[in-house]
């Protein structure tokens, strides 16, 4: 459930960017940093621009925003992340998160991957929240669909589609009993969703209906 600090904080965000958006306007590049983090190497700042082939680093005290073409994303502290493209294209075509956490937004339609020590996973036109470790992925899929494999064991696959954080799953590294195992909902909000939404100019499917706010 989300604190009474964070709804404040969420909703001063989402007043800024739904100026932005009234005045014709969407975002692009860096669009905030917070703390130490970097993209091939050097201090990023807002408004420079994340390419398909960069790569964010954060360190304990970073968080950035971004927009890549229509997809947007919040990286967390200790996080690094790698953005997917194939040879010789200008569209990213997911992520590779070695270590941390990131919440993504991604355009309706379009199949992308991300990739994770654990985990691939596979989404179209969906918003997910994932952390990485050595040991276990965690993975939401906030809304729409995506099919979930372990690296480890390629045959240990599920396909997931939700509307609202139904259905978070653990992805354990090679070892464990079972390879998918099914998680609670944590450390993101939907104000967060709506944030990253409304910086490409839309909105999460649960905007505006009654229900449980994360």
């Amino acid at each position: 459930m989300v604190s009474r600090r964070d709804w404040l904080r969420g909703a001063g965000a989402l007043l800024l960017v739904g100026e932005a958006l009234a005045a014709g306007r969407l975002e692009k590049g860096v669009y905030r940093v917070r703390g130490d983090v970097r993209v091939n190497g050097a201090p990023a700042r807002e408004g420079m621009e994340v390419r398909p082939g960069d790569t964010v680093i954060t360190g304990r005290d970073g968080e950035i925003v971004f927009v890549i073409g229509r997809d947007a994303m919040l990286v967390r502290a200790n996080s690094r992340i790698e953005i997917l493209a194939d040879a010789g294209k200008l569209a990213a075509t997911g992520l590779r998160i070695v270590t941390g956490a990131v919440l993504s937004v991604f355009t309706p339609g379009a199949p992308k991957q991300l990739r994770t020590p654990t985990a691939t996973i596979g989404v179209r036109g969906t918003a997910a929240y994932v952390e990485a470790e050595a040991a276990r992925t965690y993975v939401c899929t906030c809304y729409g669909e995506a099919e979930i494999a372990s690296v480890d064991e390629p045959a240990a696959r599920e396909t997931v589609r939700t509307t609202h954080h139904e259905q978070p799953r653990y992805v354990l590294a090679k070892g464990a009993p079972q390879m998918l195992v099914a998680a609670p909902v944590i450390n993101h909000t939907d104000l967060e969703l709506e944030f990253l939404e409304n910086l490409v100019g839309r909105r999460p499917p649960f905007a505006g209906t009654p229900g449980t706010r994360y």
